[in-house]
């Protein structure tokens, strides 16, 4: 790409030592994703904001879950697709794979509705994340009903904040241009570009 049309950050990145008092919530993103993605590098100059994301994060991903983390990943996924997020679907897929979920069953993600791969719970779930994430929101009381057959409310809750939190996420990701890092970028390239992704404004 001309240096001259690449994209720059809307707001750059600042360094994890620019809040010392954020290490915490830092070291939790280091653990689970090997690096602190630069959505957060750039909303530290609002420590708050940081650390009330990092609260609601923890309960969404939290191991004692009653709803498969991997699931979870792939539900923001396809709500981050919806909404047009590249930033929010790279690091989706590949958090998913780095939670267990086959390689395989990331790529057929698109394809869930005919997909062996996946269970009816699994499309039910799905199904809610795309209607969710469009806008106007698209759920339907029939899809509700489906959700009710395949998972408990406790469970419902969980796959909807999951939705919700990306809802943020991909607003906050796609407003900023979020520059996206080498590792996700690398799941993007080789998983996600056949079917129509790229890094676009997320280029550093």
């Amino acid at each position: 790409m001309d240096q001259r049309t690449k994209p720059t950050p809307r707001l750059a990145p600042l360094p994890p030592e620019h809040s010392p008092e954020l290490k915490e919530a830092f070291d939790v993103y280091r653990k689970t994703l090997g690096f602190v993605p630069n959505s957060v590098l750039i909303m530290q100059r609002k420590p708050k904001m940081v650390k009330a994301l990092a609260h609601l994060a923890a309960a969404i991903w939290e191991p004692d879950g009653k709803v498969d983390r991997g699931l979870k990943r792939l539900i923001a996924h396809v709500a981050s697709r919806t909404s047009g997020c590249p930033y929010c679907m790279a690091h989706t897929a590949g958090g998913a794979l780095v939670l267990g979920v086959d390689e395989k069953k990331v790529e057929a993600v698109w394809d869930y509705q005919t997909s062996p791969l996946y269970s009816a719970a699994e499309r039910a779930a799905l199904d809610v994340a795309v209607a969710a994430a469009q806008v106007p929101n698209a759920v339907t009381d029939e899809m509700f009903l489906t959700l009710h057959k395949h998972w408990t409310d406790e469970q419902i809750v969980e796959i909807i904040g999951t939705i919700s939190v990306f809802g943020f996420l991909n607003r906050w990701n796609d407003t900023m241009a979020t520059p996206l890092e080498d590792e996700p970028i690398e799941v993007g390239e080789k998983l996600l570009a056949s079917h129509g992704w790229s890094v676009g404004k997320h280029a550093r």
